[in-house]
């Protein structure tokens, strides 16, 4: 039976009688004998192969054994007199899957840039950065399921193709079944939607929150987690086209309970990842960011601080400091003005409360005052903004006028105003950016390399 390496650098005992498949990331050749290390991506450490001269077929094994070739190695685990680590297997026979010509295979014993991986993202998950980002990656979202199950939240499934614009932006992509080198028209020479394939336009989701507030109210707590897309024309290393959102909705709930969940979220994401891949988040901070560590223990082990927009404005005209983009009540915070409060006025995470009306979206609660809502961001060190949600606006009125105020087609959004005219409670929710998330979790510089396949302006290869 194959084991896994990971399972047989924690478990595996000497005298054990083992079989190993994956990927040869190095070798090393001597006159009886040679070292193979195989990985299988279960870990970041490959396990040692020994190989003696009594292997069948030696000669030839060894040959093509390189860099890249995938191999099934059957044996025996012996304790490994080498440093930094405890057991390597004594190979008794050896199968060469496939072979890796060692004068094309792009991945040699050396560093390469994250520019030049992206350009093999074939290729690019067998590296020890990349294949530690997707074991993370995978902790994290397991670690995700896990924190809602827990709490009994409903995971329901949002649609990806929609007729609305949930966040207003209109960077949304079309989609359509028309040939678009003849496109129907009416007789004012406008697209004739009604011989599309929906009849009207539809596009791509931005988000998946006003479909889970239909399932808030009938089943209380549930959350989605699944891709959503922007048409952001933007060519920045925080910015994907194409990406994944955690969004949960809770009925019968405020603004309170929706800072206390999003807070316990993230705690716990941080205390399962850390528990699930030390080795990984060690591999981080020591090669990526030596700050990793730190900051999932400053997440982790502080309780958030909390004040209100006004607040934060306040403590930004008295900053002894000059930000690139202005401090004025009524502007949204930049990532600086975010970074600022959370790195060096509380040196922890920050949760910003009732933002101006203005600067947020229209499903958000309206306060008392008129000019704020019932908004929330989370701000956390080195990134800023990590988490964004609001209490609900439940009154039917005053969702209509908030609506028309922003320049929306209330027919559009008939079904979630029939939200408020049956049955309607308080209740709130929140989103995170999932590769954002992986991205400050890990310290990696750019938000192309935490997702598999990154689709962005003029990324679409693989």
């Amino acid at each position: 039976m194959t084991r896994r390496i990971a399972d047989l650098l924690r478990n595996g005992q000497p005298d054990e009688s083992v079989k190993i498949q994956g990927w040869v990331r190095t070798k090393r050749e001597l006159k009886e004998f040679a070292f193979v290390e195989v990985n299988d991506g279960s870990s970041l450490a490959g396990l040692q192969v020994v190989l003696n001269q009594d292997l069948p077929d030696y000669a030839n094994v060894v040959k093509r054994l390189n860099t890249g070739a995938s191999v099934a190695v059957s044996g025996v685990l012996v304790a490994s007199p080498a440093k930094g680590q405890r057991i390597e297997l004594k190979a008794e026979t050896a199968t060469v899957y496939g072979e890796a010509d060692p004068q094309t295979y792009p991945l040699q014993k050396k560093r390469h840039s994250f520019e030049f991986l992206r350009e093999i993202g074939h290729l690019r998950s067998r590296t020890n950065t990349l294949s530690a980002v997707f074991r993370v990656r995978n902790a994290c979202a397991n670690a995700i399921h896990q924190f809602f199950q827990e709490q009994g939240f409903l995971w329901i499934h949002t649609p990806i193709i929609t007729a609305s614009d949930a966040e207003g932006a209109g960077e949304m992509f079309a989609v359509t079944s028309f040939n678009l080198k003849d496109v129907p028209r009416t007789d004012a020479q406008e697209i004739d939607y009604s011989q599309d394939f929906f009849g009207k336009p539809a596009y791509l989701t931005v988000s998946g929150q006003l479909e889970a507030e239909v399932m808030a109210m009938a089943f209380s707590n549930v959350y989605t987690f699944g891709p959503t897309f922007r048409a952001e024309n933007s060519n920045t290393s925080r910015h994907l086209a194409e990406f994944w959102m955690v969004e949960p909705e809770m009925a019968f709930c405020d603004l309170g309970g929706n800072m206390d969940l999003a807070e316990a979220f993230l705690k716990h994401l941080f205390k399962s990842v850390l528990e699930t891949c030390p080795e990984d988040m060690e591999f981080f901070n020591q090669r990526i960011d030596n700050s990793v560590l730190a900051t999932a223990d400053n997440i982790i082990n502080n309780q958030f601080e909390r004040l209100t927009y006004t607040e934060a404005i306040a403590l930004l005209e008295k900053a002894d400091k000059t930000f690139e983009f202005p401090v004025k009540w009524g502007l949204d915070l930049q990532s600086e003005h975010e970074r600022y409060l959370a790195e060096e006025v509380f040196k922890k995470p920050v949760i910003v409360t009732d933002y101006p009306t203005e600067i947020k979206a229209f499903y958000m609660r309206l306060n008392d005052d008129e000019k704020t809502v019932r908004a929330m961001d989370i701000l956390a060190p080195k990134i800023g903004e990590i988490i964004g949600g609001s209490q609900r606006e439940e009154r039917l009125d005053v969702l209509q006028r908030r609506i028309q105020e922003q320049g929306l087609n209330p027919d559009d959004y008939w079904w979630y105003l029939d939200l408020r005219r049956y049955g309607t409670v308080p209740h709130a929710g929140f989103g995170l950016g999932f590769e954002r998330l992986v991205q400050f979790m890990t310290g990696m510089g750019n938000i192309r390399d935490v997702i598999p396949f990154p689709r962005a302006p003029l990324t679409v290869e693989f």
